[in-house]
């Protein structure tokens, strides 16, 4: 250390407590970086790398950002999952000796972000923390931005990977000692933590003094020991970063996965709810539905389509709610709701005391529109809109302290001030006179002294550099009167100074930077006054919100004509005229409605019929129509009758995990696994070609042991889509098993898919015509129609031979390929009657005679 500069030991002493993650040094109007953390940021950046002198011997690398700029460069960082620590200067350079102090005043990191600027609009930001292992996870998660502090137990490695898929957390904290750290390795802002910041008991204590209780039995979590300990950890992870209070941090709940509908990783994934196959969030179901008119209802409509409640009562309040809108669309309470804006967010920055001046002038307009509000809802008779008014509350002395203290269209920060209105404070009124007067104080005295010393051509002038002065041409300068003194000589032009002229700028110079400091100072205790408010504000940003997805779902009912689901305690589900709710507005085409029945006689469709012929379509349209009856939405459906649903299970499409080392076949099998381990007769399992990854014999054989195993053991409602025509015949052994096929028809070897669900079994798969349509080559479409025809002889020559009595063979039968084609036929498949000449007929005539004969 002796050999560096004493800046350089300044900064090397704050970065050894910072060092895995970035360093923002502040000097002047810049943000530098040094060392590896300067090539880092031009790598990430794209900034440009250079070098400050020397220290210890060596060339120090350099790169650095406008101070100004600073939050488009952490936006980047924040994105790219990096985190920064932003050391400020906190001395005074005027009575500093060396290096001026400087403190990290914070730290960004992707979980605990609060700013506006780094945080996406209409997505949750959550921090997550999990400790324990694979017989019980403790999980916690925490929205800083909206204090939303929520903790839960796991009992299994599934039900954790569904939670982490479900919050998908922007950081996630494990302990140093995490056994399963082989689970969650894959996924982004893993931060490991000292084991002891998981300890129940300093978690216990961390919580009592956060929520100023004695103990957390009024909470309902004393007895989640894990839980509390990953809680205790995300709460120490914050303090450390925000480096200020947590005001709006004042409770903690359990999350019981009793409570709502369980979607597995898997499941959520092949559902595509808020991002598709591709990682697109187009063309998903939050897609579709997210007409909210705030940033904080989209968010809580993500959480409610993520997490599907149980409870009939609630489900009921909440579809009596869309019922009394549709009868009275609610465009005037949709439109004040666009005036309300992102509360949400703007009381979490309110409470970490971080709010910019916009944040308050959107504070005032949103509490200047709850009347209109309140008003919108009076029209409605419906308990749940009741009890959400209530929340909403009014809050007039914040309106009008708002109202007063802030101008209409503040500036971005308070730095520059001109944030508090006129009329607010007297002497900051005072003080902004005396320093707006000096213009009018200016152009008297330059008329004064153009009489008094009759050169025309004076002029009284401003810069910040020189101050005010007296300019006259350098040929008028020599009858400057005597009380002048010169200040600045330049080119054509002399710059003096007068005892008066001093005495006004000095008067306007320090009235001008104590209206700053008082502005600044009115400005802080507008967040003292606020903060009795906080709680109850933040009850009302939540109540808005749950307002505007209710009257979301209302509009997407009325504009896509969804219908009101029945819900009931019978073990049924059935709907008529079901549609997707994504295909259908992505499709230019009418889409073809379908019905479905499940009941106690028919638990399980055995689903038939073409490729693209819609199979995947109507068993995920199921899976969709029963969530959105279990978030509170209408269906699109009619007539839909829906019991008691605890899970949805889905076993769709193919796909590898090679970072694990998992086939596509594996991974098949490991999902069919937890389905067949933990369905219940009251879940809904969708399950799409089990057994293809494999033989033939081998994938037939799983697939009709888990057809029966779920219609015999598990009892559950299932869908069961197949190419295997050979389990059509489970309806035979099994009276609750029915065969349902979609519709196609075959017309010259090309098909048109009707994508109607009809009774019964299809009568054949139709690949070769699909094959044709996705444009594989003629030839060898061809070639495997020739294929199938020795197939299906050789088939009928098997069965006939199985018929026979013979002794028996363990070895599995092989499929037999004939050693050489016929080449009669092959050259039939490859002809064109119609593009033949007289000659050449006759030609081929001959060619086919020889090929017999050879």
């Amino acid at each position: 250390m002796e050999s560096h500069t004493p800046m350089m030991r300044q900064y090397l002493e704050i970065k050894a407590q910072h060092p895995t993650i970035l360093l923002f040094y502040r000097m002047g109007d810049f943000y530098e970086l040094f060392y590896d953390d300067a090539r880092r940021a031009a790598s990430l950046l794209d900034i440009s790398l250079t070098a400050r002198g020397k220290s210890g011997g060596d060339p120090i690398p350099m790169a650095g950002v406008p101070y100004h700029a600073v939050e488009s460069y952490l936006a980047r960082l924040v994105k790219m999952g990096e985190s920064v620590a932003i050391c400020e200067q906190v001395g005074d350079p005027a009575t500093s000796k060396g290096p001026v102090e400087r403190k990290v005043q914070r730290i960004v990191t992707p979980g605990t972000v609060t700013d506006e600027a780094l945080l996406e609009e209409r997505r949750d930001n959550i921090l997550a923390a999990v400790c324990g292992h694979s017989l019980q996870y403790g999980l916690a998660t925490l929205d800083v931005a909206s204090g939303r502090f929520v903790v839960s137990e796991l009992d299994s490695d599934e039900q954790l990977l569904a939670e982490l898929q479900r919050v998908n957390p922007a950081e996630l904290l494990y302990p140093e000692g995490f056994e399963s750290l082989p689970l969650i390795e894959q996924r982004r802002g893993l931060r490991r933590r000292p084991d002891w910041e998981f300890e129940t008991d300093t978690a216990i204590s961390q919580l009592n003094e956060q929520f100023q209780t004695r103990e957390l039995s009024g909470f309902g979590v004393d007895d989640l020991s894990k839980a509390l300990g990953a809680a205790g950890c995300v709460l120490q992870y914050v303090k450390d970063t925000q480096r200020t209070a947590l005001p709006h941090i004042r409770q903690i709940q359990q999350e019981q996965q009793s409570a709502f509908v369980q979607l597995d990783a898997a499941t959520r994934r092949n559902l595509e709810l808020t991002h598709s196959l591709s990682g697109s969030q187009d063309n998903t179901l939050f897609s579709v539905m997210d007409t909210t008119c705030t940033a904080m209802g989209s968010r809580l409509l993500q959480r409610f389509i993520h997490a599907p409640v149980t409870d009939r009562h609630t489900l009921t309040q909440r579809h009596d709610v869309v019922s009394a809108m549709i009868a009275l669309p609610p465009d005037a309470l949709r439109e004040e709701l666009k005036a309300i804006g992102d509360i949400e967010r703007i009381m979490a920055r309110l409470a970490l005391r971080s709010a910019r001046p916009r944040d308050f002038a959107r504070l005032r307009n949103a509490l200047n529109r709850l009347d209109d509000v309140h008003a919108s809802l009076s029209d409605y008779d419906a308990p749940l809109l009741t009890s959400l008014a209530q929340k909403v509350g009014r809050y007039d002395d914040v309106s009008a302290l708002l109202n007063r203290a802030i101008i209409d269209n503040p500036p971005v920060v308070i730095r520059d001030g001109g944030v508090i209105a006129p009329e607010y404070n007297a002497e900051l009124d005072e003080l902004r006179a005396l320093s707006q007067g000096a213009t009018d104080y200016l152009d008297a005295l330059e008329v004064r002294e153009r009489e008094r010393t009759g050169i025309s051509t004076l002029k009284v002038g401003y810069n910040k550099v020189h101050g005010f002065f007296i300019e006259i041409s350098r040929a008028a300068s020599a009858n400057a009167p005597a009380d002048y003194i010169r200040r600045q000589t330049l080119k054509n032009t002399e710059r003096f100074i007068t005892p008066e002229l001093k005495e006004h700028e000095d008067k306007v110079l320090t009235s001008q930077s104590r209206a700053l400091t008082l502005e600044k100072q009115l400005y802080d205790a507008l967040f003292d006054e606020l903060a009795p408010h906080i709680q109850p504000l933040i009850d009302t940003a939540a109540a808005l919100s749950e307002l505007d997805v209710l009257a979301c779902f209302a509009e997407r009912a009325m504009t896509l004509d969804w219908h009101r689901p029945q819900l009931t305690g019978d073990n049924k589900l059935c709907y008529q005229e079901g549609r997707h709710p994504v295909v259908e507005q992505v499709m230019r085409d009418p889409f073809i409605a379908n019905p479905l029945m499940l009941n106690d006689e028919q638990r399980m469709l055995i689903i038939t019929g073409p490729n693209m012929g819609g199979k995947s379509t109507y068993m995920r349209q199921t899976a969709l129509i029963v969530l959105l009856a279990h978030i509170g939405s209408f269906v699109p459906a009619s007539d839909a009758v829906i019991g008691p649903v605890d899970r949805i299970f889905t076993r769709i499409g193919a796909s590898d995990d090679l970072a694990s080392g998992r086939s596509t076949f594996m991974v098949e099998m490991t999902e069919t696994a937890n389905i067949l381990h933990n369905a219940t007769a009251h879940s809904l399992v969708l399950m799409d070609e089990i057994g293809r990854g494999t033989s033939t014999y081998d994938g037939l054989s799983l697939a009709w042991a888990c057809a029966s195993y779920l219609a015999e053991k598990l009892n559950a409602y299932t869908l069961f889509a197949t190419h295997y025509f050979e389990l059509t015949a489970l309806p035979d052994s099994h009276s609750q098993v029915v065969n349902v096929h979609l519709d196609a028809v075959e017309h010259d070897e090309t098909i048109r898919f009707m994508h109607t669900v009809e009774t019964g079994a299809a009568s054949k798969s139709y690949g070769l015509q699909v094959a044709q349509l996705a444009g594989v080559p003629k030839p060898v479409i061809a070639s495997a129609r020739h294929k199938l025809r020795a197939l299906e002889s050789q088939k009928v020559l098997d069965e006939r031979a199985a018929d026979t009595p013979q002794a028996d063979d363990p070895a599995q039968s092989e499929l037999h390929f004939p050693d050489k084609p016929n080449p009669v036929l092959e050259a039939l498949e490859k002809l064109s009657p119609d593009e033949l000449s007289p000659r050449q007929a006759l030609d081929l005539v001959y060619t086919l005679k020889r090929l017999s004969q050879s």
